[in-house]
C-alpha cells in the first residue's frame, strides 16, 4: 500500500466526526477487545477447557492479583474497592487468593512455566501491612517461583508507605513502584476524594529513592475536578523536578459507578465537573512537550520515560501481544489459552467459590482469530507505532489490507501515516487513541458498552 500524503489538520479537522467536547458519563479507555460487556457466563466451558490444555510454546506466564482495599474511595474510581474490611476480613482476603493461586498451580496451562511478570494492582496494595504482605509474596512463590521474573509491579498510595513497608516492599521483589500520586496540590487531592497529601509524596518517593527501586512511576491525572491551567502546569514542572523513571497521565474520565456520577445522576446533570476533552488533550500533550524537553520519551499514548533502555512496561506489552495472564482475587480480569475471563465481582461470592475449591470466574469470551488480531493491533497502537510485518507473520495476515478501511479512515483525519512497515500515529491522534480505535471494531462492537 502506497504512503499518500496525510491532509493538513485544518483539513482533519474538517473532514474528522465532531468529536464530543464535554466529558459525560461513560468508560473512554480501551483496555481489552471484545469489550467486556460481550464476555458471558454460557462461555465457562472454553475456561475450563482452556485450563485443560498445554501453553502456547514460548507463551509467557503473568500473574495479576487485585488487592481491593483503600483508606477512601476517590469520587473518580470505578474499581472495586472496599474501605470498610477490618483486619480479620482482609487475612480471610489473602488466604483466600493464595488458595485460589493453588488451584490453578498444577493445571496444564501452566505446563512448566514460571512468571515472566507480576503485577499488584487495586484498591491499594501498600494498604496491607508487612507482616500481611510477606505472607501474601511468600505463599504466592511457594506455588510458582518468582526466579525468572522480569517485572514485578506494586501500585501504591502514598500516605500508606512508610520506610519500613517499603523496605519490605524492596526486599518481596519489586522492580516497579508505582505512585498513585495524581495531583501535587493538597486541595485537588482533597476534593477529588484522595487520602493522601503532598507531604506523604515527597516522603515515600525520598524513601524509595533512598531504597533504589529499579524504576519508580508516578501516575497523574489530567482533567480532575477544580483542576486549572495553573495547576497542571505546576504538576509537570515539579514532576520532572522529582526526575522519576517514567510518569503515567491518565484523562480524566467518569464511568458509571463513580461517586461523581452518583452525584450528577442526583443533581440531574449530563456533563462531568471536570475538564472537556479539548482541555484535557492540550494538558496532556503540553505535558509530553515538557517531559521531552527534559530528555524523557513519549512511550504510548498515556506513559514518558526517561531512559528508554532501561525503563520497560512488561506487563503492558506482554498482555498486549497476548500474553497468558492468571487473574487472581475479586472482580480481576485474566485470559488463559485464548480464552478470557473474569471472577466473581462481589467480595463474598468470590471468597465462597474458593472455599469451596472452585474457581471463583463468573463470565468468560474466547476471541475468534479476527478478533485476537484486532485486540492486538488496537492495543499496540497505543504505543503510537506497529509493525505491520509482526501482525502478518504472527496472523498470517496482512494487516494493511485487513484494516483497509479504518487505516485511511484515520490517514484521512490527519492522525495516521503509513511508511514502509511502520504504521504511526501522530501526537494528535496519539491524545485521543482510545476514541479512534474503535474504527477498527467489528460493526457488533462499535457503540458498546465498554465495561
Amino acid at each position: 500500500m502506497s504512503t499518500s500524503v496525510a491532509p493538513t489538520p485544518e483539513t482533519a479537522r474538517e473532514a474528522a466526526p465532531a468529536i464530543e467536547k464535554q466529558t459525560t458519563v461513560g468508560n473512554y479507555f480501551v483496555s481489552n477487545y471484545p469489550p467486556f460487556s460481550f464476555w458471558k457466563e454460557e462461555s465457562l466451558g472454553d475456561f475450563y477447557s482452556a485450563l485443560e490444555r498445554s501453553p502456547r510454546p514460548g507463551n509467557p506466564l503473568g500473574i495479576y492479583l487485585h488487592i481491593p482495599f483503600c483508606r477512601k474511595r476517590c469520587h473518580f474510581c470505578y474499581f472495586r474497592v472496599y474501605t470498610d474490611k477490618d483486619s480479620t476480613a482482609i487475612k480471610n482476603y489473602i488466604e483466600t487468593a493464595l488458595k485460589e493461586m493453588s488451584l490453578y498451580a498444577s493445571k496444564p496451562f501452566i505446563g512448566g512455566r514460571k512468571p515472566n511478570f507480576v503485577y499488584f494492582g487495586g484498591g491499594t496494595p501498600s494498604y496491607l501491612s508487612v507482616d500481611q504482605l510477606r505472607h501474601l509474596t511468600d505463599g504466592m512463590k511457594s506455588f510458582l517461583p518468582w526466579d525468572e521474573v522480569e517485572e514485578v509491579t506494586f501500585e501504591c498510595e502514598p500516605g500508606t508507605l512508610t520506610e519500613h513497608k517499603l523496605k519490605a516492599i524492596r526486599e518481596m521483589g519489586v522492580t516497579r513502584l508505582s505512585l498513585g500520586v495524581e495531583n501535587l496540590d493538597d486541595h485537588i487531592l482533597e476534593i477529588n476524594g484522595r487520602a493522601h497529601h503532598t507531604k506523604e509524596i515527597a516522603r515515600a518517593y525520598g524513601y524509595a529513592r533512598e531504597l533504589e527501586f529499579p524504576q519508580i512511576n508516578i501516575d497523574l491525572i489530567a482533567g480532575m475536578v477544580e483542576e486549572t491551567e495553573a495547576n497542571w502546569r505546576e504538576n509537570v514542572r515539579k514532576t520532572i523536578e522529582m526526575s522519576p523513571d517514567s510518569v503515567t497521565i491518565y484523562q480524566m474520565e467518569i464511568p458509571y459507578n463513580t461517586t461523581i456520577y452518583r452525584q450528577m445522576k442526583v443533581e440531574g446533570k449530563l456533563v462531568a465537573p471536570v475538564a472537556d476533552w479539548d482541555t484535557k488533550r492540550r494538558w496532556v500533550s503540553y505535558a509530553y512537550s515538557e517531559f521531552e524537553k527534559a530528555g524523557y520519551t513519549v512511550g504510548s499514548a498515556y506513559t514518558v520515560v526517561k531512559d528508554k533502555s532501561k525503563t520497560k512496561f512488561v506487563y503492558r506489552d506482554k498482555l498486549w501481544a497476548g500474553a497468558d495472564l492468571l487473574s487472581l482475587g475479586v472482580a480481576s480480569f485474566g485470559a488463559i489459552n485464548g480464552t478470557h475471563y473474569q471472577n466473581h465481582h462481589d467480595f463474598d461470592p468470590y471468597l465462597a467459590k474458593v472455599s469451596e475449591n472452585e474457581f471463583p470466574v463468573y463470565r468468560a469470551l474466547t476471541p475468534t482469530a479476527d478478533e485476537r488480531l484486532i485486540r492486538e493491533f488496537v492495543l499496540q497502537l497505543k504505543l503510537g507505532e506497529v509493525s505491520a510485518r509482526y501482525f502478518n507473520e504472527k496472523f498470517n495476515t496482512d494487516v494493511v489490507t485487513r484494516f483497509a478501511l479504518p487505516l485511511e479512515t484515520l490517514r484521512g483525519w490527519g492522525f495516521l501515516s503509513i511508511d514502509g512497515d511502520r504504521i504511526r500515529l501522530n501526537r494528535e491522534g496519539l491524545l485521543q487513541v482510545d476514541r479512534l480505535l474503535h474504527e477498527f471494531f467489528l460493526p457488533e462492537h462499535k457503540n458498546a458498552r465498554y465495561a
